[in-house]
């Protein structure tokens, strides 16, 4: 479908930082696709111009859905199950529950064998994912822009923007329903280091991610010796009093715990993208067999003593040995993570070549999406901060105290299931919004939000 493009559109040689600005962000709105540095990553149709204060106004087109690189909205789509399944638990409370998420001793075997396999192949693991995914974004809407002929500087000044709206919008999540909320987290991050992800060197990039592990350790190791609060949110009836918990949850967990333990995989999601694995997973086949191979085992070797010390089936002989298992589970997650990418990009190749791609194409190759699962997925992942969100609202509704209140009384599998039933519905409700030709309503907002109300916003 073509852009309409939009005559009256006129670049004149001084024009006003103001007018320069808007003129980049309308072309990031209409340019979202894989683009775009937020949570959600939709396609958008309509009226797109870039400005240059040395060129005249020259239309860009947008990018439809069909054009669109599978691995990341494919990623995205599936790892919305491994953060549902993180983030249930956070909401269970009372005696005898898994209200800490520790320790299970006397409880179903079943539930502690789900414990133990989301110890190893989902907590620490699924958000580091998404974090790679964010960076890689950042990277994607750097190279749409320049190429458009807006400067870098803009562009920094455009994903800190859209960093402040993401952290206002995670502010209201924390505040209305879930403390651990992620999306203020990169919001804070964007604002924090747009420069360096986008100027840094690749070199530079990688040391950082690299030195960046010892402020995890001190923080990994340290946390639960620094917090303030002795109440928790998810276990509080009065509204009142549960938001303002969750609030200062939300800001000693996810805000001060982004600034520890997300940047490395932000850092390596930069880098990635520079290299294109993911728009091109078909010329980078070995290299994501390898990383997925590797992380995915690392991960799993490495979340496997913290997930025996949690499940009480092992004894650490000291705290200290307890402590150096809950180091090396986190600092293996960022492996998973990686992991979990490199096999959404295979999926990607597999995909392109059952539907008959001449397989080599690189991005072509990606372009194709046949099959029912594959589309809704992809849908999911296109609109996934809006289902982010769907799910804190069944969440808080089945769960928490100030909602349902059944979290003192279901246990892990149990929450678990639900979990996946909640994901399973927010798929297929991606899907039904994508055959209509609907973008995510929160993905709606933050483009408004960032861009304004001139952007043109099409169903």
């Amino acid at each position: 479908m073509c852009p309409k493009i939009n005559d009256q559109a006129v670049t004149k040689a001084n024009v006003t930082e103001s007018r320069f600005l808007d003129a980049a962000t309308s072309s990031v709105a209409g340019n979202a696709g894989t683009e775009s540095a937020d949570l959600p990553h939709t396609a958008l149709e309509g009226t797109i111009v870039a400005e240059s204060n040395a060129v005249g106004a020259r239309p860009i087109g947008a990018i439809a859905v069909a054009q669109r690189s599978l691995a990341p909205d494919l990623a995205r789509g599936a790892m919305l199950l491994l953060i549902a399944l993180a983030n249930t638990p956070l909401y269970l409370y009372g005696s005898g529950t898994f209200g800490t998420g520790v320790w299970v001793r006397g409880h179903p075997v079943v539930d502690q064998v789900v414990l133990l396999l989301e110890t190893i192949f989902v907590r620490g693991r699924a958000y580091p994912m998404f974090t790679l995914l964010f960076g890689y974004g950042i990277v994607q809407l750097l190279r749409r822009l320049t190429s458009s002929g807006v400067d870098e500087l803009t562009v920094r000044r455009l994903v800190r923007r859209r960093g402040l709206w993401m952290m206002l919008i995670g502010f209201f999540h924390a505040l209305l329903l879930f403390s651990g909320d992620i999306i203020g987290a990169y919001g804070l991050l964007a604002v924090l280091l747009a420069e360096v992800l986008i100027r840094a060197r690749d070199r530079t990039l990688l040391i950082m991610a690299a030195s960046w592990t010892i402020p995890v350790v001190l923080f990994r190791t340290l946390d639960s010796r620094l917090t303030f609060l002795s109440a928790r949110a998810s276990s509080t009836p009065d509204p009142v009093t549960a938001a303002g918990l969750r609030v200062a949850e939300w800001v000693h967990g996810s805000v001060i715990g982004a600034i520890f333990s997300l940047v490395p995989p932000l850092l390596l999601g930069v880098w990635a993208a520079r290299r294109r694995l993911l728009d091109e997973p078909e010329r980078h086949r070995r290299l994501l067999l390898r990383v997925a191979v590797f992380g995915v085992g690392l991960a799993a070797v490495g979340g496997l003593p913290w997930a025996l010390v949690r499940n009480s089936w092992g004894e650490p002989p000291s705290e200290a040995m307890a402590m150096l298992a809950g180091v090396v589970q986190t600092l293996t997650g960022y492996a998973g993570g990686m992991g979990y990418a490199a096999i959404a990009g295979l999926v990607a190749i597999r995909v392109a070549s059952g539907s008959g791609s001449d397989g080599g194409a690189g991005i072509d190759a990606t372009r194709k999406r046949p099959g029912t699962v594959i589309n809704a997925l992809a849908a999911c992942g296109q609109r996934s901060m809006t289902c982010y969100l769907l799910q804190s609202v069944v969440f808080v509704a089945v769960l928490a105290a100030y909602g349902g209140g059944l979290g003192n009384r279901l246990g892990l599998a149990e929450i678990a299931m639900l979990a996946t039933a909640t994901w399973a519905l927010t798929v297929v409700l991606a899907q039904a919004m994508s055959r209509r030709g609907y973008r995510g309503p929160a993905e709606v907002l933050l483009r408004r939000l960032t861009y304004g109300a001139s952007t043109t916003v099409p169903r």
